[in-house]
């Protein structure tokens, strides 16, 4: 009899660990879907997220779904890898249908309209998926129930954009005054503190725990560079919104507009030098010639002038001449030898006309120089002007000097010839 017994609670025990190894097998299984479901819902908001921004430019809209990308898919993966396999499920479940209302209230309604259909359809798609993955977890008397507390937590948070943290506790909490069967082992929210292990063999569920904790560290871990990448995007874009680099892009742009004018005028620049060259060149040809002009003028000028002052020159000298042969016929014969004084010598002036002479001879010939050599006439012009203005004014004063020399003399003559008549009427005659 006792073998009976002793035979009978074996088999209760091992049928219990068999039932136990199965239940946690189904719960790691349960777990896994959860992450497997949570890998998808990041992929396919993060493909969204994408297309989303390629078609904006508003820096601030593209940072705006870069964080809403961060949140979701780092509450998606916390979710995951809760230490509750069937709690996770309707977390996740929560999750996902909040957030597909915040697509629909504020995406749609309030910020991007038709841009954000494309984001409404995929949240409403997996919200979709986690019913259904939900469905082998919770009958349906349980789903109304979530249903019906989602809805009410939506109508009392209308304004609520931050749900990636809201959890199945946070609606006991807020839907508690409503719920009249919150005792019941039926309701939803019988999950809450319950743990799924508690009546598997203590070898078992220690077992359990320690390999749901490896899936849910590795899981975690294999998804944190992702995170990480995610959250270099969102900087980047935080970057772009801010005023100090939105005023580098604008000298950047600035400074790439300038950049591009200076290569045009460095393409352009040897059509510009050659069209300037030829300005100058024109400019210094028609410049020359009237340059050429006035001194032919002046050359003119100044060969009358010193024909004028030779022929004065050689009436003033034939004058003098007749002075001294007339002052030669009053002089008396038993007069004292004249003094030794020098008399008036106008040879000095007659040199100087002739320098003057030779002076525009030279430039008469320095003026066919010019009309032969044009290139450096275009050096010695005015260096040619300044000489010639400077001999003019030289000459000039020098005729000015040779007439007030030639006026006082014809005075000395003159008075010199009245003091001899008057001298020669007063003495008798011998």
């Amino acid at each position: 009899m006792l073998l009976v017994i002793s035979g009978l609670l074996s088999s209760c025990a091992l049928f219990r660990n068999r039932a136990g190894e199965a239940a946690a097998e189904a719960l790691l299984q349960l777990q896994l879907d959860v992450m497997r479901f949570a890998d998808e819902y990041a992929g396919r908001v993060a493909d969204q997220v994408v297309a989303f921004q390629r078609g904006t430019d508003d820096p601030s809209e593209r940072l705006n779904a870069q964080t809403w990308l961060v949140t979701q898919s780092t509450a998606a993966f916390t979710i995951a890898t809760g230490p509750n396999a069937e709690l996770n499920v309707i977390d996740m479940l929560v999750f996902v249908a909040l957030s597909r209302m915040v697509i629909e209230d504020h995406w749609n309604k309030e910020l991007y309209g038709s841009r954000a259909d494309g984001m409404r359809a995929v949240h409403q798609a997996l919200e979709n998926r986690a019913w259904v993955l939900a469905s082998d977890l919770l009958t349906p008397e349980q789903s109304n129930e979530l249903r019906s507390s989602i809805d009410a937590w939506h109508r009392q948070n209308p304004n609520q954009r931050a749900v990636a943290y809201i959890h199945l506790d946070d609606f006991a909490f807020a839907t508690r005054n409503m719920r009249t069967d919150t005792n019941s082992s039926g309701s939803v929210f019988s999950f809450l503190g319950l743990d799924p292990l508690s009546n598997l063999d203590p070898a078992v569920r220690q077992l359990a725990q320690a390999r749901q904790l490896a899936e849910r560290a590795l899981f975690y871990g294999q998804r944190t560079p992702q995170l990480v990448v995610m959250e270099a995007q969102r900087l980047v874009f935080g970057l772009a919104v801010m005023p100090e680099s939105k005023d580098l892009l604008n000298n950047v742009g600035r400074i790439t507009v300038a950049a591009q004018q200076a290569s045009n005028l460095a393409a352009t620049l040897p059509d510009v030098l050659a069209k300037e060259r030829a300005a100058t060149i024109e400019q210094l040809t028609g410049l020359l010639d009237s340059r050429q002009t006035q001194l032919q003028r002046l050359i003119v000028e100044l060969r009358s002038t010193l024909e004028a002052g030779t022929a004065t020159s050689d009436s003033l000298k034939g004058t003098i001449a007749s002075l001294d042969v007339l002052m030669a016929r009053f002089q008396r014969p038993d007069s004292s030898a004249a003094s030794a004084r020098q008399p008036f010598d106008i040879t000095q002036y007659t040199e100087t006309a002739r320098q003057l002479g030779a002076t525009a001879q030279q430039l008469q010939e320095l003026l066919n120089q010019v009309d032969t050599n044009v290139p450096a006439l275009t050096q010695l012009s005015d260096r040619a002007s300044d000489r010639v203005e400077s001999l003019v004014d030289h000459t000039f004063w020098r005729l000015v000097q040779l007439v007030l020399v030639l006026i006082v003399a014809s005075l000395l003559g003159a008075l010199g010839y009245r003091a001899i008549v008057r001298r020669w009427s007063r003495s008798p005659p011998a």
